[in-house]
């Protein structure tokens, strides 16, 4: 049995069929965050009935300014939710509407794979798109959300953020004014979070989406405050010792991923769970390594220390980037690198002929991109410093002409 099939089949006896018995899902930090909720009764001083709303014109503004430029269709109403239990369906359309453009304008290579889905699914993997999309960008990014009546200098999130730091151990490797503020930021972005799961819905466009997706397809909540975590995460550490720590990172912010998407896919064995989960770790692996520089002028190293360590390679080394070619170990840490992440990807690529046919061409355009990206970085032994590596033009048509006839139209 390979390392990864171990690694695999230990991970079985640590997930429940609702994804949520993850080892650290029972530690009072995760106790934490999963209490973050906005309850009717919470939100009576900043809420806005539906029908309020419509009456301020909301649902007829769109969502592309004069100017070309993305518009929050309901930035004018000065609430954070509302509290009527059903929403005008013109209002979920113009929420589905933003979540698609700021995705066809934001995710690049994602959205070429998402268009040829079916409508529902592809509305729903949009609405799921934008949500990962400004997470990312607030806690990685400028990005300011918006939460109407709510402030840093709150004492909730102040009580918050003191006991997740409290509990994460050591000082936060963001700067303190920074740390409260994107702190401060995720924290709401939970309560957002929890109305798509209670008896409120939030005026946030992507929430609204949202909500509306995870009725349809019954997503599991854990997963979505997961990858949250894994943005927290950034704040509490830059290092990861062990690849058993950096899985579990991976899990949070990319293996989620895939865990809600197959929800919005469709499948029927169950195992199509634990072949999504791979598919998360072998697409973050290879930003890892795509990203080895970007992150170093970040302080930031998730390359494993014990395995760089192993070929002789410090962080020091790392942080030197291009000079890192001439070390000996370099290429040879790299190839086991790869190795490791093909053991994902074999892994991943067995989920496709699970997930029902009509969907499959978006996550095999995904993994395909990045198995080339993969396979370039091999070909450059390793130089991931002189130039970013990614796909031309004409390699992406021609690859993604390849995925969509073998998976939309061939036996696989």
């Amino acid at each position: 049995m390979s390392q990864t099939e171990e690694r695999i089949d230990s991970k079985k006896m640590e997930h429940s069929s609702d994804y949520s018995s993850h080892d650290y899902d029972f530690e009072p930090i995760e106790r934490i965050r999963a209490t973050v909720d906005l309850t009717k009764e919470a939100a009576r001083a900043i809420s806005i009935t539906a029908l309020e709303a419509v009456r301020e014109g909301a649902v007829f503004m769109g969502v592309i300014g004069s100017r070309g430029q993305l518009i929050n269709p309901f930035s004018h109403i000065d609430a954070a939710v509302w509290t009527e239990p059903e929403v005008p369906e013109s209002m979920i359309e113009a929420a589905y509407d933003y979540c698609e453009e700021l995705t066809r304008r934001e995710a690049g290579n994602f959205y070429h794979s998402f268009k040829y889905l079916p409508e529902m699914e592809r509305r729903a993997i949009c609405a799921y798109y934008a949500f990962c999309r400004r997470a990312d960008d607030i806690a990685d990014g400028d990005y300011f959300d918006s939460f109407p009546g709510g402030s840093e200098d709150s004492q909730e999130s102040i009580e918050y953020r003191t006991n997740i730091e409290r509990l994460s151990g050591g000082k936060p490797v963001l700067e303190r004014s920074a740390y409260n503020e994107k702190m401060s930021q995720l924290f709401y972005y939970r309560k957002k979070l929890s109305t798509c799961f209670g008896n409120v819905t939030s005026t946030d466009p992507i929430f609204i989406a949202l909500k509306d997706t995870v009725r349809e397809f019954g997503i599991n909540r854990g997963l979505m405050d997961d990858m949250i975590s894994g943005m927290e995460d950034d704040f509490h550490r830059n290092r990861y010792e062990t690849f058993e720590e950096l899985y579990s990172y991976c899990y949070r912010v990319a293996s989620t991923v895939g865990l809600v998407c197959i929800e919005i896919y469709g499948y029927d064995d169950p195992i199509a769970r634990e072949y999504a989960e791979s598919w998360g770790v072998y697409m973050q692996l290879g930003n890892i390594l795509r990203d080895v520089a970007e992150d170093a002028d970040r302080d930031r190293i998730y390359l494993p220390l014990q395995d760089l360590a192993k070929f002789g390679i410090s962080e020091e080394d790392v942080k030197k980037k291009k000079e890192l070619l001439n070390h000996p170990g370099w290429k040879p840490f790299v190839q086991e690198y790869l190795d490791r992440a093909e053991e994902y990807r074999q892994r991943a690529f067995k989920l496709l002929p699970l997930l029902d046919k009509p969907s499959r061409y978006s996550p095999a355009a995904m993994a395909a991109f990045y198995q080339s990206i993969m396979r370039k970085i091999e070909r450059k032994n390793g130089d991931v410093f002189s130039e970013r590596i990614q796909l031309s033009k004409s390699e992406k048509i021609l690859l993604a002409a390849y995925v969509y006839v073998r998976y939309r139209f061939l036996a696989v």
